[in-house]
């Protein structure tokens, strides 16, 4: 979790642009980040792939109005509605887009293309038809806060007990990195989004790099299998409280619509 999945910068900074918060191309440029290109094909009226700008834009037209995020993992849809093809494309992909106002979703199909030295990340978002429902346990701001406080306590304790926490050039290399993105400023989530929302998705990122360091920081102290396996049932339903939160925080902007309405 140490950077954005691609499904939330396209909700945010669609979310934005929706808004009119930003720019066409201020919201493409940020969701394309550091990729060489995205484009989104199936769309209605579209006999082909088109580029970034140009779909967000006939999304728009097809009346879509809010974009929500759905981070599935095996055994937990989260965020998402059916039908079951978009849930099986998304879960395979572990990430997706579901429009808010319009039925339609986007899949992420990411592939490096280019020489060897010289390659490059191309993202062609599959657009498929979506079943208008309320996501799959997604929490509320507040609820996902909660459920932080407490994960970030449960992930502390079982690194500190099995010593894989504070050691180490892999972790060290890790809270480097989400130094580096915190000092970077606030630009995770777009203009628009709540303050609360920024507050939950950097707790959310600071859990997950708790996870992230357990699980690639080799064995630790967990060197009996016993340990290994207990270490791995310990962190599994804190890596699910943070990726809720994920989703939660993402989807704060169509949600705080919802409340006005």
């Amino acid at each position: 979790m140490l950077s954005e999945p691609r499904s939330g910068l396209l909700a945010a900074w669609g979310n934005a642009l929706l808004a009119g918060m930003v720019s066409p191309d201020e919201a493409a440029l940020a969701i394309v980040g550091e990729d060489a290109v995205h484009r989104v094909e199936g769309l209605p009226g579209e006999a082909g792939p088109v580029g970034l700008t140009l779909a967000l834009g006939r999304l728009r037209g097809l009346g879509v109005t809010g974009f929500r995020v759905a981070l599935p993992a095996p055994g937990h849809p989260l965020g998402l509605s059916g039908p079951p093809d978009f849930n099986a494309r998304a879960l395979e992909a572990e990430e997706a887009v579901v429009a808010f106002g319009a039925p339609y979703g986007l899949v992420p199909e990411v592939r490096e293309v280019g020489p060897d030295g010289d390659l490059h990340v191309e993202v062609v978002w599959r657009c498929l038809p979506v079943r208008e429902a309320p996501p799959a346990d997604v929490p509320s701001l507040s609820e996902a806060e909660r459920e932080l406080a407490e994960g970030l306590r449960d992930a502390t304790a079982v690194l500190s007990r099995l010593d894989v926490a504070g050691s180490g050039p892999v972790a060290d290399a890790a809270v480097d990195a989400y130094r580096a993105r915190a000092e970077r400023g606030r630009e995770v989530l777009a203009p628009g989004y709540p303050p609360r929302a920024v507050r939950v998705l950097e707790l959310a990122q600071r859990v997950g790099l708790l996870i992230s360091v357990a699980y690639e920081n080799g064995h630790g102290g967990a060197v009996s299998a016993s340990e290994i396996a207990a270490r791995g049932e310990a962190l599994r339903p804190v890596e699910r409280v943070a990726r809720r939160a994920q989703v939660a925080a993402y989807n704060a902007y169509v949600e705080e619509r919802e409340r006005k309405r």
